[in-house]
């Protein structure tokens, strides 16, 4: 039997609890399928996102090598954001997680609304 008891160092609760948030998987899903962006097309892109939360965020996806901040010396400051090689070899599987979420999304709503009933 295989044990998931927490010893110091668990690669899957450190990683999922860091890509199971509500907007990191979105984040490199838009940066996936726009490749470079801008804090605020990224925000626009998805939308109901604060500006905090975005930058929390993308903090965060940068802190763990996922994505990379590029600043440029302009006036106004220009700062892009886009993948890293690490990121990239992410999205598969994030991909592959999203296609499911597609393929099963009215199944579990039903199911969810006749929870609720």
């Amino acid at each position: 039997m295989k044990s998931f008891h927490y010893t110091g160092a668990c690669p899957i609760r450190d990683v999922l609890s860091r890509l199971g948030d509500k907007w990191s998987m979105l984040i490199l899903v838009t940066l996936k399928s726009n490749g470079t962006m801008r804090f605020c097309d990224i925000q626009k892109t998805i939308g109901d996102i604060s500006q905090r939360m975005l930058t929390v965020t993308l903090r965060s996806l940068e802190a763990d090598g996922l994505i990379v901040r590029k600043v440029y010396a302009e006036v106004p400051p220009r700062v892009e954001y886009c993948l890293t090689e690490t990121g990239n070899s992410l999205m598969p599987h994030v991909e592959s997680l999203v296609g499911w979420a597609l393929d099963h999304i009215d199944e579990i709503l039903n199911r969810r609304s006749l929870q609720t009933e």
